[in-house]
């Protein structure tokens, strides 16, 4: 008997305090800095003195490049393409072959989904019609240089957006537009 009265009294006990907690309030916390995070914004903080305005950096110089980067030297026009359609390319014509093979992987990955694996405009989204209007490389129109498709890749062209963020350097999308210049040779043969 005297354990059913023990037992009764941590019972109610346990239920009071389980019916005196507050589920809209938060529990206590052991190591509030490890919840509470102080947080910083890129350029807004504590003035430190040495940044003007109490920024934590500067921003660029104006009329600087990044490392690693060159602008491209036609503008995103009509005017912009034909001059872009004499350009040469840059790369080594020793090194074609490698060129072509490396082109090869990334026209692949990048470009065959739409325009297909032979350039013929036949790619997986357009037998599935997710999109339309995709030409060929062979069609007498596409009056196409390694300049213009470079050009292309760069900015876009009508409902193809700008690639060359998805390519790590510019060599890349110099070997993509040879490629598709093999391709359209092999198409008009």
């Amino acid at each position: 008997m005297k354990h059913l009265g023990k037992l009764s009294i941590v019972l109610v006990l346990v239920l009071s305090m389980a019916s005196c907690a507050d589920k809209n309030s938060p529990n206590y916390q052991y190591m509030p800095n490890m919840y509470e995070p102080v947080g910083y914004e890129t350029y807004q903080g504590v003035d430190n003195g040495l940044f003007p305005q109490g920024t934590e950096a500067m921003l660029p110089a104006e009329n600087t490049i990044a490392r690693g980067y060159m602008p491209y030297q036609f503008e995103n026009t009509l005017e912009g393409k034909e001059l872009a359609r004499l350009q040469p390319s840059p790369l080594d014509s020793l090194q074609s072959e490698a060129n072509l093979t490396k082109g090869k992987e990334l026209y692949d990955i990048y470009c065959a989904i739409c325009h297909g694996s032979k350039g013929k405009g036949q790619g997986t989204l357009v037998k599935r019609e997710k999109i339309l209007g995709v030409p060929s490389y062979a069609d007498v129109a596409r009056n196409i240089t390694v300049g213009s498709t470079y050009h292309t890749v760069y900015y876009g062209l009508n409902s193809m957006g700008s690639y060359a963020s998805q390519f790590a350097n510019e060599e890349e999308m110099w070997q993509v537009s040879e490629y598709v210049m093999k391709l359209k040779e092999d198409l008009t043969k």
